[in-house]
């Protein structure tokens, strides 16, 4: 319910105490379903799971549960599920870049190797359709069955664009949305599809989540040249390592002079390192950064239109802090 008399800061601080509640009631599932006889899948998928990580997904499927009005137990399982999916598609995403961290640790095929890492990712999928199947409910089948295979296509039209330094904004923008925003929109439609929401307010919620992952990847992808390794969790340049052109190179491609465009585009081909820091000061000087974060102040504004259609409360407060917070962020 909605209290006139609260402060915004108010409501936000019990928000974030009831939140935090519910993520206690989120990672009692995860441990319960996590559960397996083969105890190297135990050992992976917990050292993935509790690595930390935002839990920005499950966190959706509650907030918009909450917001209208579903106070059921499903919606911890299905939290579960959309941190499972993510957790599996993690350990494949490492595999294909060869990342070795993630999170500030170690990544899962680094300690435990290419193969495991794989199949333990197997494991957290099939694990997540047999929760999913638990609730009872088609619309949520439909919901996570395509979205696990749009992200599926995702990776796949990622690794098309790996080295090409010639792909369009338009198919980078692509990917995200499959492979980042579908996961995202999926959760913020599962707390619409949990409450019976009518479909023109489903769809509002899965606009939010699509636009809120797409202003999340853009943000990633600048701080992978304006962070620091620390504070990431990851190594800063892993992207041009493995050679994908994201938009703080293709911004810095467009503006640059015809030398820096030649050296970004050589390093995207041959996934070089050598001459990061140039390739660094090149999007910085080119104002690259600065377009990339409005790239992706413009997406968290479509995120907050979104809201329009939900009910006044402090759900739905915490749900426009998300959109600030996913932008003004340093890792």
């Amino acid at each position: 319910m909605h209290v006139a008399s609260a402060s915004p800061a108010t409501s936000l601080s019990e928000v974030i105490a009831a939140l935090a509640a519910q993520m206690h009631e989120v990672d009692a599932v995860i441990a319960r379903r996590l559960t397996s006889d083969v105890a190297l899948i135990n050992q992976i998928s917990g050292y993935i799971v509790h690595a930390g990580g935002k839990r920005m997904r499950p966190k959706l499927v509650l907030l918009f549960a909450n917001a209208l009005g579903f106070e059921g137990p499903e919606r911890f399982e299905l939290a579960a599920v959309v941190e499972f999916i993510h957790t599996a598609t993690l350990l494949h995403d490492d595999v294909v870049d060869e990342s070795s961290l993630r999170r500030g640790k170690d990544t899962a095929n680094a300690l435990f190797g290419n193969a495991a890492s794989v199949l333990v990712g197997d494991f957290l999928y099939s694990r997540a359709f047999q929760m999913m199947v638990s609730v009872n409910r088609m619309r949520v089948l439909e919901v996570l069955a395509e979205a696990t295979n749009v992200i599926a296509e995702g990776e796949v039209l990622q690794l098309m664009n790996m080295h090409d330094p010639d792909v369009a904004v338009d198919r980078y923008l692509t990917v995200i949305r499959y492979k980042t925003a579908k996961l995202f929109e999926a959760s913020a439609r599962l707390g619409a599809v949990l409450a019976d929401a009518p479909p023109e307010l489903e769809e509002a919620c899965a606009g939010y989540g699509r636009a809120l992952g797409t202003a999340f990847q853009l943000v990633d992808d600048l701080l992978d040249y304006e962070g620091d390794t620390h504070a990431l969790g990851k190594n800063v340049g892993d992207d041009l390592r493995e050679g994908k052109p994201t938009l703080p190179l293709l911004i810095a491609m467009e503006r640059g002079t015809p030398e820096q465009r030649a050296l970004i585009r050589h390093a995207i081909e041959h996934g070089e390192l050598e001459r990061l820091a140039d390739i660094v000061a090149i999007v910085r000087a080119t104002g690259a950064l600065e377009a990339t974060r409005d790239a992706a102040r413009a997406e968290a504004d479509k995120a907050k239109e979104c809201l329009a259609s939900l009910p006044d409360s402090k759900w739905r407060e915490a749900l426009l802090e998300f959109c600030v917070r996913s932008i003004d962020r340093s890792f």
